[in-house]
C-alpha cells in the first residue's frame, strides 16, 4: 500500500465513524507529511512511496486502528 492510498482509506474511515482527519503538509520534514485522526497523530513518509510491512503496522497502532478497520 502506498502512503497516498492509506490517507485516503483513513480519511474514508473517519468519515464513516464521524472523527475529524486531515492531513498537514507543512508538519513534516521533507516529503513527509502528518496525518490526524481525532486526537491521534501519525507520520506518513513520503505518500508516492510503498509503505513498509513494520511501518504500516505501527502508523496503525498510533493512530489507534487496525488494518481490518480500513
Amino acid at each position: 500500500m502506498k502512503g497516498a492510498e492509506f490517507i485516503q482509506r483513513v480519511q474514508r474511515y473517519a468519515k464513516t465513524q464521524g472523527l475529524a482527519c486531515h492531513v498537514d503538509q507543512k508538519r513534516g520534514k521533507g516529503s513527509h507529511v502528518t496525518l490526524y485522526l481525532g486526537h491521534r497523530l501519525t507520520i506518513v513518509r513520503n505518500p508516492k512511496d510503498e509503505l513498509k510491512t513494520g511501518t504500516l503496522h505501527a502508523m496503525l497502532r498510533q493512530l489507534g486502528l487496525s488494518l481490518s478497520d480500513l
